[in-house]
């Protein structure tokens, strides 16, 4: 089964969490966390977030390459207008899933449309 969330003046992290919540699979009885059994979610509308002036200027996203002095700064601003608000949107629902083998499973069932 596929859910459809739309993000017209929604918060980002309250969408991420619901979008989340299905791809875990959470929301069904027979949920088990060793299997994957979260369902697929498309999220409509995700340059219409609502985004409060101040996380957006100020939001930074780390990325670390491995060497020393590899370490860089992104703001949330130039990640949206660089790859667009559905990245923004699909790096908030990662940092939502658990850290183990399932997650890569989890996002392929992530579809964000703009």
């Amino acid at each position: 089964m596929k859910h459809t969330i739309d993000a017209t003046n929604k918060k980002v992290g309250r969408v991420a969490s619901e979008a989340a919540m299905y791809l875990m699979g959470k929301t069904k009885a027979s949920f088990e966390r060793h299997i994957l059994s979260g369902e697929h979610v498309e999220i409509l509308n995700a340059s219409k977030l609502t985004i409060e002036e101040k996380k957006f200027r100020d939001k930074e996203y780390a990325t670390y390459s491995g060497y020393p002095g590899g370490l860089k700064h992104e703001s949330m601003e130039h990640l949206a207008r660089r790859r667009g608000y559905g990245e923004v949107l699909r790096r908030a629902i990662y940092n939502m899933l658990p850290t183990n083998k399932l997650r890569p499973k989890m996002l392929k069932r992530l579809i964000v449309k703009e």
